[in-house]
């Protein structure tokens, strides 16, 4: 089973060590260690590992719990492919296709970014959903600028393309809030893609 542990832990050598020694002794293979964040004497890692048998949040939550200083923010199932170059992959194929770029994109990003859907929205319509995206959805007001928020028991990330008045949706419904690693790295690339996509032949 594929997981995705969102971990806080304190930033001193051994640290990071001891959070893989206790996923090791639970028979977890880890995959991936993304760091987001480091400050005031914290870091916020992401650890994508493989766990032996099913197991629930909850579960991952209390064994990992135990090592001190340790808080885990987050436990959730995961599609993503450690070590794909996934990023790379869509824009490539926005350039060879621009015209289908948000068609592209909106497919992409549930397992670029740990997510179960996403959706492009213009004009109150659904322009583009990718698979398990609903076929209605309620934007919130419309921020301006990319942001992630915790609503209707989904994580959310908004993320505005103004020159099309497009928003890019991208939900999940367990785990943590993105966090702005996360957003950063969506933004860019969903900017990317609207850059590409404005060269597309008409």
């Amino acid at each position: 089973m594929l997981l995705r542990l969102r971990v806080s832990l304190p930033d001193r050598p051994g640290g990071l060590g001891q959070v893989a020694k206790a996923l090791g002794t639970l028979g977890a293979d880890i995959l991936q260690v993304t760091v987001l964040e480091r400050e005031a004497g914290r870091a916020v890692d992401d650890f994508t590992v493989s766990w032996p048998g099913p197991v629930t949040a909850s579960e991952a939550r209390e064994r990992l719990s135990v090592v001190p200083g340790v808080r885990v923010e987050g436990v959730w199932a995961t599609k993503e492919v450690p070590g794909s170059a996934l990023d790379y992959d869509l824009l490539m194929h926005v350039v060879a296709e621009p015209g289908r770029g948000f068609a592209t994109l909106v497919d992409a990003l549930p397992g670029l970014c740990g997510a179960e859907w996403s959706l492009a929205v213009a004009d109150g319509a659904i322009r583009h959903a990718s698979l398990a995206a609903p076929d209605t959805f309620d934007l919130p007001e419309p921020p301006p600028r990319a942001i992630s928020l915790d609503a209707r028991e989904l994580r959310l990330m908004l993320l505005p393309v103004v020159a099309l008045g497009m928003h890019v949706i991208v939900a999940r419904a367990e785990g943590p809030v993105f966090h702005r690693a996360e957003l950063e790295r969506a933004a860019r690339i969903v900017d990317v893609v609207a850059r590409l996509a404005a060269r597309a032949p008409v």
